[in-house]
């Protein structure tokens, strides 16, 4: 093996490590596995390219009903027979893209957040083969792409949208516009998805974005779990009312 290829294999493992020891820090487990609504989970792979670390994220079909042609990760509703939020996870990135469960290091479970179908959404965090050659299902995802993390803390071309949270008040979402130069693609990405990215940049980076969030920084773990469990309150009261 070449020294330069020695070089890069051992920052690569520095990278790794680095992230995982940050990541194992903010592992939830099943903390919130308790929760009495439907389950989903989200693998959020990581890869290392070009001495960066990178995101995988897929582009929804356009033949399905929910959502079609928006950015997402490779996740998916809990089955019966899935032992917890890693397996749904796993078993639905497979589906999805021919990802190998095998071939995913998993690192830990992150803060969950609440669907528009009013799903608890894990993020399932786990490190794959910067080699790895995604094969999409085409009944499911229409494209796979991969996004350096730091964009998502430092991205060259982002904005907030309006939303009406479950309280009925009026909140941003963070929505990035990001140009794949490999394929010559635009991709857009918000909603839970982005949220989730910008959670995982934040925790393994430790620096300040950009822009506003709804985090306090130095105590980034308790702010987020209060924000969802504020956020599952709300959902909770507005059960409560509709009945």
């Amino acid at each position: 093996m070449a020294a330069a290829e020695r070089e890069d294999e051992l920052e690569s493992k520095r990278l790794k490590e680095t992230a995982r020891l940050r990541l194992r820090e903010l592992d939830v487990g099943d903390r919130f596995s308790h929760l009495p609504l439907r389950k989903a989970s989200v693998l959020l792979p990581l890869l290392v390219r070009a001495g960066k670390l990178h995101l995988l994220l897929t582009v929804r079909s356009m033949q399905l009903r929910r959502s079609p042609g928006e950015v997402c990760f490779p996740g998916g509703k809990s089955d019966a027979a899935d032992k917890d939020e890693i397996d749904t996870a796993l078993r639905e990135a497979q589906e999805e893209v021919g990802l190998d469960p095998e071939k995913v290091q998993v690192i830990c479970r992150l803060v969950p957040g609440i669907d528009k179908m009013n799903h608890l959404v894990t993020p399932v965090v786990g490190f794959i083969e910067d080699t790895f050659q995604a094969t999409p299902n085409p009944d499911e995802v229409s494209d796979v792409f991969v996004v350096p993390l730091e964009y998502f803390i430092k991205p060259l071309n982002y904005k907030t949208l309006p939303y009406k949270t479950l309280s009925g008040s009026l909140s941003w979402m963070h929505c990035f516009m990001y140009d794949d130069q490999e394929h010559k693609k635009s991709f857009t990405i918000w909603g839970l998805t982005a949220h989730f990215a910008v959670f995982l940049a934040l925790v393994i980076f430790g620096k300040r974005p950009t822009f506003a969030v709804d985090y306090d920084l130095d105590n980034l773990i308790s702010s987020a779990e209060k924000n969802f469990m504020n956020l599952y309150a709300s959902l909770s009261e507005r059960k409560k009312s509709n009945l």
